[in-house]
């Protein structure tokens, strides 16, 4: 798991002086939940992308790989 927030560090950015501390990513102003909730919208990562232009598809698949870590460490030590 101590991997994990190092990694975070890199794509994700809270700070309360930028959007009230909510998780954003690095760079940008914009919500790290906003990626989810496109996906589970049933949008694209490309419509994502499109969307908002300041995140990476590196930061997007990123952001998507470290969820997917965190759940995959937290059901294996369950």
């Amino acid at each position: 798991m101590e991997g994990m927030q190092s990694e975070s560090c890199s794509v994700v950015h809270s700070d309360p002086k930028i959007s009230g501390g909510t998780p954003v990513f690095r760079g940008t102003r914009v919500p790290v939940q906003s990626l989810f909730d496109y996906l589970e919208g049933g949008e694209t990562l490309d419509q994502f992308l499109d969307q908002f232009p300041s995140v990476t598809k590196e930061q997007a698949l990123a952001a998507l790989d470290l969820a997917r870590d965190f759940i995959l460490a937290r059901a294996r030590s369950a």
